[in-house]
C-alpha cells in the first residue's frame, strides 16, 4: 500500500506542468462535465519530488489563496484588481526576455523553490528572475504582486504562483520542531503581517507574505510568535482565521477545545493567564486579567478538539465545529452562542459560509454535507452522495444561477464537496423546491410542503440552543449534479476561484480545474491564468472550506 502510494505520488510530479493529461492516473479524466458545461484539468501544483512520502504521513495538506495586491497600498481595491493582469503579463514578458521563463534555470535564487538544488527554478511572476542577479540575500525590488497557494506538507510550507504553469513551489519555508497545520491570509492587512502560520505543537507565527516571498532562505523571516513552546495552550492547533474587520485580532482553535483570541500588535510573549475553566461541558469566555497580555481572550467552546472555525463574511457570526459533532455558531462581538446542533453521526470535520450569510454547510464523518439556515436555525437539507467522511466544503460565490428571479435574490446556491473517497461533489440547492417537514402529528409521519422554508417551517429553533441530530426522515434530500474522482488520494479541500476551481489531496497535490469557456478563451494567451475580469469580482484571501470573495 505505502508502496503503491509512494508510486502514484511520483507519476504526480514527473509529467511537464503543461501537459497535466500525462500526470493523471490510469481511470482519471482529465475534465467533468456541469449543466453549464466542461470543466477542464488545466495544470497541476505540488511539492519539490525531494520530499519524502513518509515525512507527512501525519499531516493533512490545506492550502489558502492569497491575493498580494500593489506594494504602495492602491486607493481602491479595484484599481488594484484592473491593474493586475496586464502588469503581470509585462513582468512574465520581461522575464522571458531575461531567460527566466517556464523551466528556466539559468537564473534565479539558490535554494529558493525548497528544492534543494544550488540553483532554482524560477518564478514567472516575472521580477524574481529579472533581478535575482543580485548577490544580496533579498530582493526588495521583487514587489511580489499576484495570487498565491499557500499549502503545508510535513514540516514545510510551501509557496505557489498560481498565475504560472510551473508544477513546483517558488518558496519553501521549513520547520525544525514541529509541523504547520493551519494558515490564513489577510489581503488588507494594514500593516506588512498578513500570513498566520499555526503549528502542530500549539505555536502560531504571524509574517508577511511579501518578506518571506524576497527572502532567499528556507526559514521565516520578521516573524512575531506567539504561544511560544505551547507556554499559553501546548496543543494542536487546528484551524486559524483573521477576524474581518478586526484590524488585526485573529483566532486560533486547538485540539483542546479552546480558542484563543488575538492582537497582531501586541507584544506574542505577554502574559496571559486565565482563570480555570469551572465546567468543560459548557461554553464560557474569559478575558485575558492585563491590558499588555496576549492572547486576550479565551473561549472555551467544548469538549475534545475543534476541528474547524469559519467567520461569516462580515464577521458577525462565527461558526465552529467538533470532535463532539455539533456546529456552533456565535456571535463573535457579543460573545454568546446563536444556534447549532448535531451531526447525524460522529465527528464533523469542515464549515462554510455562504456569502450572504444565510446558510452553513458542515461535512464530516457521518458522509453527508448538512445545509444550515442561520433563518431557520436548524438543517434544512441533506447531501446525499459521498461515500466516505466529507473534509471540504465551500460556496461557489462567482457561480451564477441561470434561473435568477431579478429581484436579486439569490433562488439557487452552488456549493461543493470533497472527501476521503477522492471524489469532487458539486450541488444545486434551489429554495424554491426544497420539501420541508411542518410538523408531526403526534403517532404520524411528517407532513410536507414545498416552497420558501422561512415561510412553511413553523418551529424556529430558540436562539442559544444546541439541536439534537434530526431524524433521518425530517430532512430533505438533494443529490450532486456532478460527482467526479479528481484524485488518487483522499482529498483534504477546495476552493472556489473566479476562473477555477481548486481541488487538494491529503499529499500535498493540487489541481485547477478551469471553469467552462475559461481555458478555451485562454489558450492564446497562457501566460496568465486569472484574466482582467479579476477587476469585477476581486479575491479574497480564502481558507479552503470558505468560499472566494466577489462583489
Amino acid at each position: 500500500m505505502i508502496r503503491d502510494a509512494m508510486i502514484n505520488t511520483a507519476n504526480g510530479m514527473i509529467s511537464a506542468s503543461s501537459s497535466s493529461a500525462n500526470a493523471q492516473s490510469p481511470g482519471l479524466k482529465t475534465y467533468f462535465k456541469t449543466p453549464e458545461g466542461r470543466y477542464k484539468l488545466q495544470y497541476e501544483k505540488t511539492h519539490p519530488s525531494g520530499l519524502l512520502h513518509y515525512a507527512h504521513g501525519k499531516t493533512v495538506t490545506q492550502v489558502t489563496l492569497a491575493l498580494l495586491k500593489d506594494k504602495p497600498a492602491p486607493s481602491t481595491p479595484t484599481a488594484s484588481s484592473s491593474s493586475f493582469s496586464a502588469s503581470s503579463g509585462v513582468r512574465s514578458a520581461a522575464a522571458r526576455w531575461l531567460g527566466a521563463g517556464n523551466g528556466s534555470r539559468a537564473i534565479g535564487f539558490a535554494g529558493g523553490n525548497g528544492g534543494g538544488k544550488s540553483v532554482s527554478s524560477t518564478s514567472r511572476i516575472g521580477s524574481l528572475g529579472a533581478s535575482s542577479s543580485s548577490n544580496s540575500m533579498t530582493n526588495t525590488n521583487f514587489d511580489g504582486k499576484g495570487t498565491y497557494l499557500i499549502f503545508n506538507v510535513g514540516d514545510a510550507i510551501f509557496i505557489s504562483d498560481l498565475n504560472s504553469q510551473d508544477k513546483d513551489p517558488i518558496k519553501s519555508i521549513h520547520f525544525s520542531s514541529s509541523n504547520p497545520v493551519c494558515h490564513a491570509f489577510d489581503q488588507d492587512a494594514k500593516d506588512g503581517h498578513d500570513l498566520l502560520i499555526g503549528l502542530n505543537s500549539g505555536d502560531v507565527y504571524s509574517v508577511s507574505l511579501r518578506q518571506q516571498l524576497q527572502d532567499v532562505g528556507k526559514k521565516l523571516v520578521g516573524a512575531q510568535h506567539y504561544n511560544k513552546d505551547g507556554s499559553v495552550n501546548n496543543s494542536r492547533c487546528t484551524s486559524i482565521a483573521w477576524v474581518p474587520g478586526g484590524d488585526g485580532a485573529f483566532v486560533v482553535a486547538h485540539a483542546d477545545g479552546n480558542m484563543y483570541v488575538y492582537e497582531k500588535n501586541k507584544d506574542g510573549a505577554g502574559d496571559s493567564s486565565f482563570s480555570v475553566i469551572k465546567d468543560q461541558t459548557q461554553f464560557s469566555v474569559a478575558h485575558a486579567r492585563y491590558s499588555k497580555s496576549n492572547p486576550i481572550a479565551r473561549w472555551h467552546i467544548c469538549q475534545g478538539s475543534i476541528n474547524n472555525i469559519a467567520f461569516s463574511f462580515d464577521g458577525v457570526y462565527l461558526a465552529t465545529v467538533g470532535r463532539d459533532g455539533y456546529l456552533r455558531v456565535f456571535d463573535y462581538s457579543k460573545e454568546h452562542l446563536v444556534c447549532g446542533g448535531k451531526s447525524y453521526y460522529g465527528a464533523l470535520l469542515c464549515c462554510a459560509w455562504s456569502m450572504d450569510g444565510k446558510y452553513i454547510l458542515t461535512g464530516g464523518e457521518d458522509d453527508l454535507v448538512q445545509v444550515w439556515s442561520m433563518e431557520d436555525r436548524k438543517v434544512v437539507a441533506w447531501g446525499e452522495g459521498p461515500n466516505s467522511w466529507v473534509s471540504g466544503v465551500a460556496f461557489d460565490s462567482y457561480w451564477s444561477s441561470p434561473n435568477s428571479d431579478g429581484t436579486g435574490e439569490t433562488v439557487m446556491y452552488r456549493f461543493g464537496s470533497v472527501g476521503q473517497d477522492t471524489q469532487l461533489l458539486l450541488w444545486d440547492l434551489e429554495m424554491d423546491e426544497i420539501v420541508v417537514p411542518l410538523r408531526r402529528p403526534p403517532g404520524g409521519s411528517p407532513t410536507y410542503s414545498t416552497g420558501s422554508q422561512s415561510s412553511h417551517w413553523d418551529n424556529v429553533c430558540p436562539l442559544g440552543t444546541l439541536q439534537p441530530a434530526p431524524s433521518i426522515r425530517d430532512v430533505p434530500k438533494i443529490s450532486p449534479v456532478v460527482a467526479h474522482r479528481v484524485h488518487t488520494e483522499p482529498l483534504s479541500s477546495l476552493i472556489f476561484t473566479q476562473e477555477s476551481v481548486l481541488t487538494v489531496c491529503r499529499e500535498g497535490h493540487i489541481k485547477i480545474w478551469m471553469r467552462p469557456g475559461v481555458a478555451e478563451s485562454q489558450s492564446s494567451n497562457s501566460e496568465t491564468v486569472l484574466s482582467t475580469s479579476s477587476k469585477d469580482k476581486p479575491l479574497l484571501s480564502s481558507k479552503i472550506g470558505s468560499s472566494s470573495y466577489k462583489q
